[in-house]
């Protein structure tokens, strides 16, 4: 199902991905630094919640100013916080590379701001935890602050996320986390002699897993 989703005085291209029963919960997805919302990963990963029972919508934001992405992140979380057409106890938001860093950051400030617990939780896939061999400069700062759970997925050879970088920053992180390694990926997901489904496969599986663990945590 298409929509347009407003965003100030403009529209941000939205696909909900709408499983057979109603679902409870819900899963909001946006694409990397590149790309826009058929980017194959996220066509990919929405397909499979879907067709496992979880609503997804996906949504276009482009622009390289994470100030920015984070504020179109917001506005899509809003949309559907008060969409009647699926009526939602709580949301999951997603992002690949600089699409988390905007989850990470909009559920950083909306937690500043209220304390709804309609976000439940935030999966990053290939978080961007810093610039290719600048690694000194860390972009922690809104993992570190945030409460709810959150789940990595990365390559292990991914230049912009060094493997024990990332495990450092999650052991001084307070929410509970969960790092996937998929095992000599890159950035891009790529790795060699692989293909492309079967890593695919292993991401949507380790979300879809994730996901249900949590729902049922909070809903106990």
């Amino acid at each position: 199902v298409k929509v347009k989703i407003p965003f100030g005085n403009k529209y941000l291209d939205g696909i909900f991905s709408v499983p057979e029963k109603k679902s409870t919960y819900g899963v909001i997805l946006t694409h990397g630094a590149g790309g826009d919302l058929n980017f194959p990963h996220l066509v990919s990963l929405a397909a499979y919640l879907a067709s496992h029972g979880v609503l997804c919508l996906r949504f276009t934001c482009k622009g390289l100013n994470i100030a920015y992405r984070t504020k179109a992140f917001k506005a899509v979380v809003e949309y559907l916080k008060l969409s009647d057409d699926y009526k939602l106890s709580g949301v999951f938001l997603a992002g690949r590379s600089m699409g988390s860093r905007a989850a990470a950051s909009v559920i950083h400030h909306l937690s500043q701001e209220d304390d709804d617990d309609f976000i439940q939780g935030l999966v990053c896939l290939s978080y961007p935890l810093h610039r290719p061999k600048l690694q000194s400069k860390l972009r922690d700062e809104d993992l570190l602050l945030i409460r709810c759970p959150v789940l990595f997925v990365s390559g292990s050879a991914d230049e912009m996320c060094e493997k024990q970088l990332l495990e450092s920053v999650a052991s001084k992180m307070k929410a509970p986390k969960k790092i996937h390694w998929i095992d000599k990926a890159n950035h891009g997901m790529a790795v060699k002699g692989r293909a492309v489904d079967g890593v695919m496969e292993e991401i949507n599986a380790q979300v879809l897993s994730w996901l249900r663990e949590n729902v049922e945590l909070g809903h106990k």
